[in-house]
């Protein structure tokens, strides 16, 4: 029987969703240490995507085969087991052919900035203070983020790719002048390593008048090789959403509901 586990994590103090060798303290050792303790022996499990330490995921999806139906409320009993960090929304039956990555058609992150300091954004915003940016020409850098289907510029490590296409479906950037806040969305069919952040880290250099968008553009068409490009802080970004064909996640317990007030 397989089943998809719809959950949320804070990455604050983890070293991203994948297990590795030498690189304690990942999402998916805490829960696959977890299951242990619930069923008694090692129950394998498969995430929808990977993310990088300090990133967070407000919709992730994880799967798990079990012989048979567990005879207790395995979310009920995840979640006393979890750390707070970690929370399970839904436990859901899918079809033995159905898998958690390889079926889902879109998958949006969302990144937040704040260019005031403020303490309840800490863990979940990126904090850019006293940047004196132009929102109009970044508005327009992410217009041509959204025109473009090759993203090897934007990505960290594109030779580990067979080619560097993605489809992107959505991408805004949505600023609150009076708050000093900024979100900065993408939805897309598939992203590469580092994508999202050396999006961003293009959208303040453009902002803050460091590069033009005529640059910019010669850049993302692989005209012109910029090679300083740092990914912006892990912190601001989010998972947001993981879509499937078949199934509708509850999106009620999403965290960035709450983050999105006044950036929508």
């Amino acid at each position: 029987m397989r089943y998809f586990i719809h959950l949320g994590f804070d990455g604050s103090d983890v070293s991203g969703w994948q297990r590795q060798n030498n690189t304690p303290n990942t999402v998916q050792e805490v829960i696959e240490k977890v299951l242990f303790r619930i069923f008694k022996s090692r129950i394998s499990i498969y995430g929808c995507g990977r993310t990088d330490a300090g990133v967070h995921a407000s919709q992730y999806v994880m799967q798990i085969n079990l012989d048979e139906a567990p005879l207790f409320d395995l979310k009920f009993r995840m979640n006393k087991n979890l750390p707070s960090g970690i929370a399970v929304f839904e436990v859901l039956e899918v079809d033995k052919n159905q898998h958690c990555r390889h079926d889902a058609v879109a998958r949006t992150y969302d990144y937040f900035i704040h260019l005031n300091k403020n303490p309840v954004l800490f863990h979940f915003s990126s904090h850019y203070e006293d940047l004196k940016l132009d929102f109009v020409l970044m508005k327009a850098a992410t217009e041509l983020i959204f025109n473009t289907t090759d993203f090897r510029a934007l990505c960290k490590k594109p030779d580990l790719y067979d080619n560097t296409l993605c489809q992107i479906s959505n991408c805004e950037l949505i600023v609150n002048e009076e708050l000093g806040r900024l979100r900065f969305t993408i939805t897309s069919n598939r992203f590469l390593r580092g994508m999202i952040r050396i999006c961003i880290f293009f959208l303040l250099e453009v902002g803050k008048g460091e590069m033009t968008l005529d640059e910019f553009r010669a850049i993302l068409n692989q005209e012109k090789e910029f090679k300083e490009k740092w990914p912006a802080n892990p912190n601001g970004l989010f998972l947001s959403k993981v879509e499937y064909p078949y199934l509708v996640l509850n999106d009620s317990h999403n965290l960035i509901n709450t983050l999105r007030i006044g950036l929508e």
